[in-house]
């Protein structure tokens, strides 16, 4: 395998810190660029809204593929800090355009399965492009914003050439996801049964998770199987499918608490009841081949989230 040169923004976030220990793994030349401050290594501090920092990075290294995932997260976060999410998730992306524009570099964008909101078919990826966009799907600020980030992707390929895959992960959790409460649901559920701290489970939603472990081995895949313009799915497998109640019951076997802190609620509004993923595409061209089941993974997860909060 030939080494490359490569960029991971949102390289200190819970994907992209996933993404980079891959990555390095194979013996790629990575460097990871994020807005916080770390004392990691093989990192740079840029914020990916101001195109002068991004340039400044680009000046004193030359990549040949940049994995794009700094972004604001989450559908409630992006309601609450909707400024922040377009101007980090668009005008960010278009930053990181502007400059492929300019130095011929591969990307890897990260968008989202969130894209196809309350769609109620099984969601193949070109569901985006024969469907017109409606209120029933994307429904929140954060879904919105990823769709733009696609579709600015694949203008920039059509007026000047540039190569980029899209991938829409699909509720991806695993080690390095540390809590807040705009996470996904397995993080949340986790840190609130560590601390004995009471929840809310919505029944009637199902859901397929994928452990960031197999998710992150086909991003990395990318780079030996890249394909100009194609977008992906990326999921567990979906014989692994369950309903919320069920996630919880494992987390709390995990944790070892039982679930009197859990409060039960009706369906939750404005969120998709099932979302059906076909990952084929993945699994035919970047060899995506999900291999923790969520029992393993959630308990992985705990272990690492009883460290990370030094709880015994």
């Amino acid at each position: 395998m030939e080494t490359q040169r490569i960029l991971v923004t949102g390289g200190a976030g819970f994907i992209g810190t996933n993404l980079v220990n891959e990555l390095k793994k194979r013996g790629h030349e990575v460097i990871a660029l994020d807005l916080m401050h770390t004392s990691r290594e093989d990192y740079v501090r840029a914020d990916v809204r101001e195109y002068r920092q991004l340039e400044k990075v680009f000046e004193d290294y030359e990549f040949d593929y940049v994995y794009h995932l700094a972004a604001e997260y989450g559908r409630w976060n992006g309601e609450a800090y909707y400024e922040n999410l377009w101007r980090t998730n668009v005008i960010g992306t278009k930053n990181i355009i502007r400059l492929q524009e300019k130095l011929g570099f591969r990307m890897i964008f990260f968008s989202s399965a969130e894209v196809y909101g309350d769609y109620t078919g099984v969601m193949t990826e070109d569901v985006m492009e024969k469907n017109p966009i409606k209120d029933t799907y994307q429904m929140n600020d954060y879904a919105m914003t990823k769709w733009v980030g696609e579709l600015m992707c694949m203008n920039s390929a059509k007026m000047f050439g540039t190569e980029t895959v899209r991938v829409r992960p699909v509720n991806c959790y695993g080690p390095h996801e540390k809590y807040t409460p705009y996470k996904g649901f397995i993080p949340i559920f986790i840190y609130h049964a560590l601390h004995n701290k009471p929840y809310t489970v919505y029944k009637g939603h199902k859901r397929i998770i994928d452990y960031v472990e197999d998710s992150v081995r086909t991003f990395a895949n990318i780079v030996d199987n890249f394909i100009p313009g194609e977008v992906y799915n990326v999921g567990g497998r979906p014989e692994w499918e369950h309903d919320i109640k069920e996630y919880s019951d494992m987390v709390l076997k995990a944790v070892g608490r039982d679930d009197s802190i859990v409060t039960y609620k009706e369906a939750e509004a404005f969120t998709t009841k099932v979302k059906r993923v076909d990952c084929s595409k993945a699994e035919r061209d970047l060899k995506h081949d999900p291999k923790v089941p969520p029992e393993e993974g959630i308990k992985r997860t705990v272990e690492w989230m009883k460290w990370y909060y030094r709880i015994e």
